[in-house]
This record gives C-alpha cells, structure tokens and sequence, in this order.
C-alpha cells in the first residue's frame, strides 16, 4: 500500500508528544535536524547561526547545534530567552550544549555564515513575534543565506497556514513527527522552501488517528482506478460514461468548451455540453467530439454525471437548471456561478444538502465566503477549518482551491494538495479542474478518488509544464488537459 503522508493539526500533535518521552523526542529532533543541516552545508569550513527561541523549539536548536559542533563545523547560537523559563526539556538541552563546550550570545554576531538555523519559535505560536526575535526575523531574511527552520518557520501558524508578520523565509524546513496543516496551504508555500519529514521513530498512524493527509502526483500516479489503466479490450464508448456539462451563457461560453475539452481527454467515453448562450456555436471546431447541445435536452437525456457551473451566469433561467441538475441522482460536481446561486437561495442550498449521490462542490475562496456567509479573511484565516464547515453543512465533497488546495469530506477528514504553482492563477484552469473530476465520476470512480486525483493531476500537469518551459507567466488554461492526459498514461 502506498501511504499519503499524514498530516496533524496542532492539538493532535500534542497528544502524540504526551504519550512519548519528550526529552528523547529532542535528542532525535535535533539530530534529524543537523543532518539535515549539514547535508545544506556543502563546506564544512562555514560557521553557521544557530537562532534559539525561549520554548521547546529552542530546545531543538540547542540539540542542532551540539551535533553540528561535534562535526566540527563553527556553531554561533544566539539566545533570545531567560535560561530559567526554558521549559524542562529544552533547559536540558540547554544544559547538554553548555556542558558540551557551547555557549550563547545575545547579540546578532558577525559573519560570515553558510547557514543559519531558525529555532526561534516552533508550532505553539499563536501571535505575532516581537522585540528581538522580530529583529533576529528581519536580518535573517535579508541577509539571502540559506536557512533551514525547525518543525516550522517561525511566525507561520501551524493549523492555518498564515504567516503573521514577521515570519521567517526558510530555504528548507525540517518538521516533526508528521506534516502540519499550515505547511502546505496558505501562505506556506511562500515560507516552508523544501519540506523534509522526520517521523523521530514514532509511527503517527498507530499513535494517533489521523484526519489529515498530504495528496502528492508521486502517490497518486501509483494507485490509479483501474478503469484509468484501459487493459481491458471489450470496451466500448458506452464503457467509459457520459459527462454533461451546463454552463457556457454569453460571453462565457469557452468556460463550458474548457471543462468539456478536459473530460474528454480525461477519458470520459462521451460529452455533452449544455450551453444557456442565446446563439451558441453549433460545433467546437477545435474539439469536435464534444457534442454541442441545449441544457434542456442534456438534463432531460442520461448521463452518468453531471458538472454545472463553468460560465453559467446568474439570468433568470439558470437557478431552474441548477435546481434541476441537483435533483437527479447522479454523481454531480458544482462550480462557479451554480454555487453563487446556491450561496443567495437557502432552497437550493437545502436541496444540496439532502442530496443522497455524491456531491461535490469546488470553490475558490471567494465563493466560499458566499457559501459560508463570511469574508474571504475569515476563510483564508482557516483553509482547513473552513473547508470542513463547508462540507458538512453541504453535505458534499469540498474543494477549497488556493495555493494548497484543502479537500474536506462531511466525516471530518481532509487532504491538502501539494502539487500546483503560480501558472495556475489564470482565467479558466477552475474549469478544466470541474471535467477533469467530472470525467472521472463519468468513468464511476469513487467520490474520493476522483476527487483527489482530479486536484493533485491537475496541479501535476501544472507543473510538468513549467518544468517544460511552458509558463509560470502566460500558461494558459487550454494547455492543462492534454499534459494531464500525457501523465496519467505514464506507467
């Protein structure tokens, strides 16, 4: 079997470290950190800055750089707490540095240095940083040396991902136990730089049950439906669903030709597009599998799922289709305007959440705020949370999409998408993410599997396209689908 990683929030963490000993759980903290950092230290002459905080994170610290003395290299740790408040194990560690030959200072010292270490403050920080660290945060960040962070950068919050000023720019991040929430959404792609996981010997599975996991192409690629693989031969279009698209009014068209292109190159066998467009083309010339036709005749014909929203538009016409498409049992994925309709008619939002086949809703933070009746602050604030309110009270799949796009599930489980970048952020690619699931729930995919491989696929082709030369600036949407369709049928 093939595991994604786990993720914990800051609470579940807790409860694992109580049930182990904290003081060995530093000892292989610090020594999976020092690995780490030397490996980051490619001249083992460079002095490195060791930056400890005033709680267990600077007990972390103390423990990187005893090993990292040990090794030889010239270790400077700078201290920005009272010895007598360090909590037990970190005066330990304290101690064993001291003990070791190690002493600390409290002036930013100078250099040069080939690495600093940031063990100010760890995943307890629920507040802005001040006073010296805020400073010791500044200089770090300016002073364009690698940096590699413990457990977490500090200033970046644990649970959501926001980075509350200042916060440090880390080159590489060395974290504990299992990945947190706010390593991969938000804010954290910007903050984290490489992210190594370091389980201390403790297994997170066995030891707390996890809610949370990390969806990553690497995994994906290796446990596709089987309907993906094509081995079978007596197939025939019938085999592979019938996607319906609604949306697609004026001026808006494309949108619904984007998310029909990508199904079919997704695999779905066929693709009827439902176009509202008072004078809608007769025939995508570029596309001409997909079969061009009025909302009424492809919600009135049988598909095996249906994805509405992609340049629906808001006319007085489209909450009847909404309400309709919501009302036929199949497997149905609601995007952009359908959800804006949704989040202003309690009805509609009702029926949604009565809805016995399965949903799923894909909002950007905006419409989510619509959804929620909350501000797109509160909803960036807490991706995680946010997402799994949303699911429960929709009684669907949610995905949060945003840099580490969070998919919530009503039973209070979660993934965060690690796959993604910046091209991303154009016109269009929402759609393309709506027939890529819709293509795979044609294709009777499991919610769950469609869902998470739809997110992190689309993503992946983001990326392999970048890794090609083909963007981050000026990718467009159109471009996703067939790099998704080439990595899905790498074996």
């Amino acid at each position: 079997m093939h595991h994604e990683p786990v993720i914990l929030r800051v609470a579940e963490m807790r409860a694992v470290e109580t049930r182990a000993d904290g003081a060995s759980l530093m000892e292989r903290a610090g020594l999976a950190a020092a690995e780490i950092a030397r490996k980051m230290l490619a001249v083992h002459s460079a002095r490195v800055l060791v930056l400890a905080g005033p709680g267990n994170n600077g007990g972390d610290a103390f423990v990187v750089a005893r090993w990292l003395a040990s090794w030889f290299f010239d270790v400077t740790v700078t201290f920005c707490g009272d010895v007598s408040a360090l909590p037990v194990d970190a005066a330990a560690a304290h101690r064993a540095w001291c003990d070791a030959g190690g002493a600390t200072v409290r002036e930013w010292p100078d250099g040069p240095f080939g690495l600093i270490v940031d063990g100010l403050f760890g995943i307890g920080l629920a507040r802005p940083i001040e006073g010296v660290a805020a400073q010791w945060i500044a200089r770090a960040n300016a002073s364009s040396l690698p940096i590699l962070s413990l457990d977490i950068p500090s200033g970046l919050d644990a649970d959501t991902g926001v980075a509350r000023l200042p916060t440090i720019r880390a080159t590489a991040t060395a974290t504990f136990i299992a990945l947190k929430p706010g390593l991969l959404t938000g804010d954290a792609p910007d903050y984290c730089g490489t992210i190594s996981v370091h389980d201390l010997h403790l297994e997170p599975q066995s030891t707390f049950a996890s809610r949370g996991s990390m969806l990553a192409w690497a995994t994906q690629q290796l446990a596709l439906p089987e309907v993906l693989r094509r081995t079978q031969h007596n197939v025939n279009k019938g085999s592979f669903g019938t996607l319906a698209i609604i949306g697609g009014s004026d001026g808006m068209v494309g949108a619904a030709i984007l998310a029909g292109r990508a199904a079919l190159h997704l695999g779905a066998g066929k693709v009827w597009v439902g176009l509202c467009a008072s004078s809608p083309p007769a025939v995508d010339w570029v596309q001409p599998e997909l079969m061009l036709r009025h909302v009424r005749a492809v919600l009135e014909a049988a598909p095996d799922a249906i994805v509405i929203g992609p340049g629906l538009g808001t006319g007085e016409d489209a909450p009847g289709w909404v309400a309709q498409a919501i009302q036929l049992p199949l497997p149905l994925l609601i995007d952009a305007d359908a959800l804006n309709l949704i989040a202003r008619d309690p009805a509609l939002a009702s029926a949604v959440a009565a809805r016995v086949a399965p949903t799923v809703v894909t909002p950007h933070p905006a419409e989510a705020a619509r959804l929620a009746a909350t501000t797109v602050a509160t909803i960036q604030g807490d991706r995680v949370g946010a997402a799994l309110a949303l699911s429960a009270a929709m009684n669907a799949a949610v995905v949060l999409k945003g840099a580490g796009s969070v998919v919530a599930y009503p039973d209070g489980h979660y993934a965060i998408n690690s796959s993604g970048n910046a091209a991303l952020a154009s016109a269009g690619t929402g759609d393309v993410l709506s027939g890529m699931i819709g293509a795979l729930l044609a294709q009777r995919v499991p919610l769950g599997a469609a869902v998470e491989l739809g997110v992190c696929l689309h993503g992946a082709a983001a990326d392999a396209l970048v890794a090609d030369g083909v963007g981050p600036l000026g990718m467009t949407a159109s471009e996703l689908a067939p790099l998704a369709r080439r990595l899905i049928n790498l074996r």
